[in-house]
Order: C-alpha cells, then structure tokens, then sequence
C-alpha cells in the first residue's frame, strides 16, 4: 500500500480557478489562461510514494514544485484533486482534523531554517513536541536524541546564531524527526547551503534514511542532487510533471527535450550501476571460474564509477554477483566504455511510461 498519493491535483490561483481547471482538462494553455488574469500554479499531478522511499520533485523556479509540496499537507487547497495519506483523503478532512495530522503525522523542514532565536538548540528542536502538548522532561529527552542523530549532541544549550548554516539546518531536521512523524516534506531543505555543506547534509539525511526508513518528499531545482538522493523523481515544467522514473530511468530515457536538455551535464558514471550495463555470463563457462578469475566482483547496485579501476587492471570482465554472491553478469571493458557513450533515440510510447494522461516522447534504451 502506497504511503503517500496524489491523484489530479490542480491547483489554480485568480478568477473562477474550478472555470480554469474545466479548461485546463479541455487542452486550454496555461498561457491563455494567464492573459485573464488567473494562474495555473499546478496542472494534472498524479504520483505515489512508497514506505520508506524518498521522492524527489525537481524542476526550475516557477515549475510548481513548492505549490505542490504545500498541497500534500494542506497548507494550500487543491482546487480540484486529492491527497491520500494511508489511504485518508487528506482534502476532505476539517480544518482542526488537518492540523492534528499535521502535528502528529508529517513534518516539514523549510529552505530558511525557521530556527526561533531566543530559544536554544533543544528548544527549537522540541518545538513540535511542545505543540503537539508532550509534557516538557518526554520532550527533551526525543529532541535531544533527535540532536543526536544529526549530530549536534553537545549543542543543546547553544543559540541558532552560534551555529554554522549547516548545523542550524541539522536542528531543523531534528525538529521534524523528534515528532516522529511518518512523512518528511523537505522544500529545497539545503539550497542555501555551501555546495560542501550541502553534500554533507545529503550524506547525512542519506545515512539518516538508512536507520529511520523515513517516507520523504524532497523538493529542490538541482538534478544532480535530486540523482543523488530520490529513489524515484518527478521532472516538473510549467506546473506539469513531465516525467517520473527513478534517476537512471530519467537519465537512460528523457521525457522530452526539456528533460534531455537538464541531464546533459550529469555525470552517468554517478548514476548508472553495474546492473544496468551488464551483459549474461559467457556461454560454456561455469559461473564459478568466471568469478574466481574477475578482478572484482560488485552488486547490481554499485555505480559504474567505481567499475573503472578493476576494468583498467584487467581484460577479464567484473562479475556482477546477487546477495548470495551467485553470478548474474558481467561488465567488460567495452560494455562499460561503450555505455558512457550511447546515444539513445527518441520514441513515441503510451502515456503510463511518464505518468501523464497524454503520449510523450521518451528515449528508447540502447
């Protein structure tokens, strides 16, 4: 059962938004309907999100992304669609049932920190605790492990002005773990960060999500980091999303142009893994000789950057082995040479394959 899932979201701001949303599903451009005066801040968002899975939404400012973040706790109300949040429809709730949800339920973690001042360290980190009415001494002891966790054991007493950017984003994420909530909505969570901070806060939620299996819903405008931490993504473009996938289904098969012209500077030795690239076994050999005579043996899941050094040592292939450590491929030098350079070709396939109701263009697999 899906964690989290949106089903049509529209959510349109100015004059008669449900007129706009009637036109919106009739093929009206969301252009049109800007010259009178009315905005089409999302169109037509449908998406899932599993157990335990971060889901990253990326696209560039103005694509809707942050409007369809607010949608999925309620902060904004959908002008047509639902949300269903362990199967209850999180639109049709009263206004006091969403805010009990929200304070038990789902946390939020925001771009500016919204660190309060004149409080310390594990006052800000307890904060939703104190909302929620948990007793004072119950309340300290969850933030203070939630500080912990993120690594500021020690900064309990310690103002938010005497705290790096970084640190202070790390209270932020403790606030929202002390709640214990079962869904993350993290909205451009480290774009105001040092690029070295910011990969530091990746390697930290990232390792976070190892123990915790926390659901996420991670918004940010930056494809490499959107890469680096969704276990699926969401391409957002004028309030459309334009394709899902997981990072190397975006990266193998682009959407569109637009979805093309964002991946072409990312680094696909980062991306791709050695299960994507492998070829079967060679025939008449036994699967036993085969590893015994690789240079290294690796999971499906590792990434074909760390390929190259057994590949360059060797002109035997890497044996690419399950978690039982029995054979389910190789990788030879060529294969993993001529993968880096594939040229993939554009394709006409049903509308299921991006996630939308309409037929796109996808890039077919070499």
């Amino acid at each position: 059962m899906s964690r989290l899932q949106a089903e049509h979201l529209y959510k349109v701001f100015g004059r008669r938004p449900d007129q706009a949303v009637q036109k919106l599903e009739n093929g009206t451009d969301r252009e049109e309907l800007r010259a009178d005066g009315t905005t089409a801040a999302v169109i037509d968002a449908s998406f899932t999100v599993e157990p335990g899975q971060i889901f990253v939404v990326m696209g560039l400012s103005g694509s809707g992304k942050s409007t369809l973040l607010r949608m999925l706790n309620g902060l904004l109300e959908p002008t047509a669609g639902r949300v269903l949040f362990d199967d209850q429809d999180l639109t049709a709730l009263s206004p006091r049932e969403l805010r009990d949800v929200r304070s038990a339920k789902i946390s939020m973690v925001f771009q500016h920190f919204a660190l309060f001042p004149h409080r310390s360290v594990l006052e800000n980190a307890a904060y939703g605790l104190e909302v929620q009415g948990v007793p004072r001494e119950a309340r300290e002891e969850r933030a203070a492990h939630a500080l912990e966790l993120t690594g500021l054991a020690g900064w309990e007493k310690s103002w938010p002005d005497e705290l790096s950017g970084g640190m202070q984003q790390r209270v932020g994420l403790a606030r929202a773990l002390a709640t214990d909530a079962d869904l993350l909505l993290m909205d451009e969570s480290f774009s105001a960060l040092d690029p070295l901070i910011r990969r530091d806060m990746q390697d930290q939620l990232l390792e976070l999500q190892k123990r915790l299996k926390k659901t996420i819903v991670f918004i940010t405008h930056d494809l490499n980091e959107a890469m680096r931490l969704g276990d699926r993504i969401a391409v957002m473009r004028d309030g459309r999303i334009v394709q899902q996938g997981t990072a190397e289904d975006i990266l193998v098969r682009p959407a569109n142009d637009y979805v093309a012209s964002f991946i072409q500077d990312v680094d696909r030795s980062r991306v791709l893994t050695a299960g994507s690239i492998m070829e079967a076994p060679e025939k008449g050999r036994s699967h036993k000789d085969l590893v015994a005579e690789a240079p290294a043996t690796v999971t499906a899941e590792t990434p074909v950057a760390e390929l190259f050094t057994p590949c360059s040592t060797s002109g035997v292939a890497v044996a690419v082995t399950d978690s039982d450590g029995g054979l389910i491929g190789v990788v030879p030098r060529t294969r993993l040479l001529a993968a880096l350079g594939e040229e993939p070709q554009i394709d006409e396939v049903p509308a299921a394959a991006t996630g939308s109701r309409d037929t796109k263009k996808v890039i077919a697999s070499a």
